[in-house]
């Protein structure tokens, strides 16, 4: 990661596998183009927003340090988010929906540093700083849904992936970034929508991080509260869409109660959106969450969590009934008669944790190979091992330097010299180490003498599985980086001369001086060689607005004239409306 990256109190505490997201935000890059859009993006979202948001919207702007003059600088931002205990940093585009959650469980907001080009400034399906600055953070000022989002990126970061969705994720980043890039061709738009849609289609049943995805889909960024027949926003997709915050107060979006069925109804980033879910209160997501997290192998543990992992094909975790964690990439699951889980493998690079904290000796350059252990109580014996108090281990033959046979139920045996063992604070057995040993469930061997020392995992049962390691200092390489890079636009000759004059114009906003002569050269450049470029004109308009001056009324003509244009009326139309406001 870039070295002039500064971290501060909130941002430092992030495990090393999240700094590979981080980037240094380009600003010096953002044109005087960029910067108009920025500006007239928030001067339409703060005159109609102020109406229909939240009333945490408004309020939070100023809280957050958000101007509607210039885009946000990250270091500004961080400076005021740290008062409410938040912090930001800026990503490449849409990251990967496990480590944006994981972000959000310590309290970081991630915001994508493009911003959208003037072809796509009422909406974007790309995910940019307008969205993400403008409107995701005003509303974490309110201390009631900061508190929901920090939740739900903790549990969030949890969910299972199936192994369809990181295949999900980079097509619709691939989607978003070619759309938002103005030299795609239209072939190229139409594969990655193609793609997207085939996808969509065959995604089988939806894992627990597609469904908890919706949730924060239908709250976080596309959430209304209040009164079903008058709700506001709160949604950050719809509070930086100028068009889509419109529309979603009309009668053509269904408006539904918000419950924890909006799991399951899956979203399209590139449409608006035909129904929205409405939720009386902050407080009401906080339950719909805890409701979903209650279903989640995170809490249900068990054969189904487990398997949820296996199919993943992802790093995961499984908890134990002692407390003992187990975080690799889990391959195998024996199961008795009964469906109950017998015993259960890894493969590769694994690590054993005991609350969080990697156990010392258990890291992945140990367990390098894998790791396998029995679940369950042993055959015939109405104690579990973890139940046992040191005379009872010793009752049981238990103990340093015995050789035993340990008959599982389901059928699994483990034979070998008992070496040591770990123990908990509570005193609790969690590790049992064996040498000479092998472990077969019937005719099958699972372990033999020769591989070394047998570390077994002691619990009767599998309380918890989630997704990735349960220290966070265990894997370093966790999540992957996509391939699908934001495509920097590459600006030509003409470009860069229509640029020159927003920074005209922009410079005598600045200074607060309106001069006549250069912006009637301005004008005419633009009327000259700049067919239908109408965000300029209408900022050249905005400075001689009060000037009784014969080019006020050229350039109201012009505009005028551009009005129409029907994919310019309405953008124009209200820049000209606020100016009479």
């Amino acid at each position: 990661m870039p070295t002039e990256i500064i971290f501060n109190s909130i941002t430092k505490n992030l495990p090393k596998h999240l700094h590979k997201y981080i980037v240094k935000q380009p600003y010096n890059n953002y044109t005087a183009q960029n910067q108009a859009v920025w500006r007239y993006v928030m001067r339409m979202n703060i005159d109609y927003l102020s109406k229909v948001a939240h009333k945490s919207y408004i309020k939070g702007l100023k809280e957050t340090g958000i101007s509607v003059d210039f885009i946000p600088k990250m270091e500004g931002m961080n400076r005021i988010l740290k008062d409410i205990g938040w912090a930001a940093v800026a990503v490449d585009g849409f990251i990967p929906p496990n480590a944006f959650m994981e972000f959000q469980a310590y309290k970081v907001l991630v915001i994508a540093s493009d911003i959208r080009t003037l072809e796509h400034i009422e909406y974007t399906p790309a995910p940019d700083i307008i969205h993400e600055a403008a409107g995701h953070a005003p509303i974490i000022a309110n201390p009631e849904y900061a508190e929901y989002l920090r939740r739900f990126g903790e549990i969030g970061s949890k969910a299972i992936s199936s192994a369809k969705d990181f295949e999900m994720y980079e097509a619709v980043r691939k989607l978003s970034i070619v759309k938002e890039d103005p030299n795609a061709s239209d072939i190229e738009i139409e594969e990655a929508q193609k793609n997207v849609e085939r996808l969509q289609n065959n995604m089988g049943e939806l894992s627990e991080m597609a469904q908890i995805r919706n949730l924060h889909w239908w709250t976080v960024e596309y959430g209304l509260i209040g009164e079903l027949n008058n709700p506001k926003i709160y949604g950050a997709g719809l509070l930086s869409s100028i068009g889509e915050s419109k529309l979603c107060l009309t009668k053509k979006v269904k408006k539904i109660p918000y419950s924890i069925e909006s799991a399951n109804q899956n979203f399209d980033i590139t449409k608006a959106q035909p129904q929205l879910f409405v939720t009386p209160d902050f407080g009401y997501l906080s339950y719909v969450l805890e409701e979903f997290a209650n279903k989640m192998a995170l809490r249900k543990g068990g054969l189904k969590g487990i398997k949820k992992l296996i199919e993943s094909k992802n790093l995961g975790t499984i908890a134990l009934s002692t407390g003992i964690q187990i975080s690799g990439i889990f391959t195998k699951v024996i199961t008795d008669e009964n469906n109950k889980p017998v015993y259960f493998q890894t493969t590769g690079k694994t690590a054993l944790a005991s609350r969080d904290k990697e156990l010392i000796g258990h890291g992945i350059n140990y367990h390098s190979e894998g790791f396998g252990s029995p679940v369950g109580k042993l055959k015939g014996i109405n104690l579990a091992i973890e139940n046992m108090y040191p005379k009872d281990l010793e009752a049981y033959q238990i103990y340093e330097g015995k050789e035993i046979n340990l008959f599982f139920e389901g059928n699994i045996k483990v034979s070998g010299t008992v070496i040591t063992g770990i123990r908990d604070l509570q005193g609790k057995i969690i590790l049992i180490s064996f040498k000479n040993c092998t472990v077969t469930h019937g005719e099958t061997i699972l372990f033999k003498p020769e591989w070394g020392i047998y570390d077994m995992a002691v619990g009767k049962e599998v309380i918890s599985a989630y997704a990735g390691p349960a220290s966070v200092h265990s894997f370093e390489s966790v999540g992957k980086i996509s391939k699908e890079k934001t495509r920097k636009i590459t600006y030509s000759k003409t470009q860069k001369e229509l640029d020159s004059l927003y920074k005209e114009v922009r410079n005598l906003r600045e200074k607060n001086a309106v001069n006549i002569e250069v912006l009637r050269d301005v004008f005419e450049k633009v009327v000259l060689d700049f067919k239908n470029e109408w965000l300029l004109v209408l900022e050249i308009y905005e400075l001689i607005y009060n000037s009784k001056k014969e080019l006020k009324k050229e350039v109201l003509d012009y505009l005028n004239q551009l009005q129409k244009l029907s994919k310019y009326v309405n953008l124009i139309s209200n820049g000209i409306q606020l100016l009479k406001k």
